[in-house]
């Protein structure tokens, strides 16, 4: 079955289609939901071409610093596209002893990102990384803060950030897009939701993913497994990680997205996932890269037979396919991506489904997808024990 032309993609068990769901992803889709304007190509963001091209002349190095929604789909772009990345970036977005070292301070530009201009962790690291002297550009809601004050005394560029776009679905506005163009990369492109909402297939597709969803959570099926066989797409499932956790896990409800790289966890998990609790349903991914080594080894020892002139790729292919026929005959409930082509459209795509299928999920479960009430209180009671 094709998502769409870069995508290759095989459904869970088709289940009886539910027009009801279907009618709530339509009303979704063609609400005036300022989420999902960020998604279209008919989005303006607050900063200029101009601005672009001056800092792809001036730069060389980009030092990006912040924290969940603020970091990760920017973190996802570069590595996924890592082979059409034209820029050195690199990315703060943890408390630790951290040591990045930069050639040539003059042409290093740091983008500090944070919707509140309160985050804590990007404080303190902003505090490490940024000088008076460095080349600052800040992300930030256009309201008082700590880090739009600092920002204004620092005489630094502010970009604002849309208060109506929450962390986790900002990856296609400002927070994503401005670094994205920085790495040469074409960001509109990555607007595929117009597209994607005419085609039939698509929609089909996506009403049936969350019927099952549904139906897992009704079974108790609360483990969503990313079994992933695309290291360089290990970001993206980071991303996609917070986007389902924190939209849906209320009111003891929820899906628990778990990431597991392939192959190693072959030899750890596997056992677990075919012949452990029925906890589980799957997402397996892969990506089909048409130039890759054949395997060869450095001191060209002898290998098996079976593994003679094989690319690595597809050795890494047969596992995912070898794994999905044992899945099948478990009958253990998974679905599969195989992206054909490595580009901003197929991540855009990607990106778009994952949004709408989360935000889908949502609504049919009663839970509101845009908060993290939970995550506040945390925030709050820091705060409290420092002062």
């Amino acid at each position: 079955m094709i998502l769409s032309k870069n995508i290759n993609f095989r459904n869970f068990t088709k289940v009886k289609k539910d027009r009801v769901l279907k009618k709530k992803l339509e009303k979704i889709i063609y609400s005036n939901n300022e989420i999902l304007k960020s998604l279209s190509p008919k989005y303006n963001y607050s900063f200029s071409k101009e601005l672009v091209s001056k800092l792809k002349k001036n730069f060389s190095t980009v030092k990006l610093i912040g924290i969940g929604g603020s970091i990760l789909g920017t973190k996802a772009i570069y590595n996924f596209l890592y082979k059409k990345v034209k820029k050195n970036f690199l990315f703060i977005d943890n408390l630790a002893n951290q040591k990045f070292s930069v050639s040539n301070e003059k042409k290093t530009l740091n983008i500090i990102v944070s919707k509140s201009g309160n985050t804590l962790e990007t404080i303190l690291n902003t505090n490490i990384f940024v000088t008076k002297k460095s080349n600052n550009i800040f992300i930030t809601e256009k309201k008082n803060s700590f880090l739009r004050n600092l920002a204004h005394q620092l005489k630094n560029e502010v970009i604002d950030h849309n208060n109506f776009i929450g962390g986790r679905y900002s990856v296609l506005s400002e927070v994503g897009m401005l670094p994205a163009s920085l790495m040469g990369l074409n960001e509109k492109k990555f607007k595929q939701f117009n597209n994607l909402i005419k085609k039939k297939n698509f929609l089909e597709n996506l009403t049936i993913n969350t019927s099952n969803i549904i139906y897992f959570s009704k079974q108790r099926r609360f483990n969503s497994i990313i079994i992933n066989y695309d290291e360089s797409s290990d970001d993206l499932f980071k991303w996609y990680q917070q986007l389902v956790a924190e939209s849906l896990g209320k009111n003891k409800k929820g899906i628990f997205p778990i990431i597991s790289t392939m192959p190693k966890d072959n030899h750890s998990l596997m056992q677990l996932y075919l012949d452990g609790p029925e906890k589980n349903f799957f997402t397996f991914f892969d990506v089909i890269e048409k130039k890759t080594n054949k395997f060869k080894g450095i001191n060209k020892l002898p290998v098996e037979n079976y593994l003679k002139d094989k690319k690595l790729s597809e050795i890494l292919h047969s596992q995912k396919r070898a794994t999905e026929n044992i899945f099948l005959k478990k009958n253990i409930p998974f679905r599969s991506f195989e992206i054909l082509k490595r580009d901003e459209k197929t991540l855009g795509e990607l990106f778009t489904f994952f949004i709408l299928e989360t935000i889908l999920v949502a609504k049919v479960l009663k839970i509101n997808p845009y908060d993290q009430p939970a995550v506040e209180l945390i925030k709050k009671e820091t705060k409290k024990i420092l002062k």
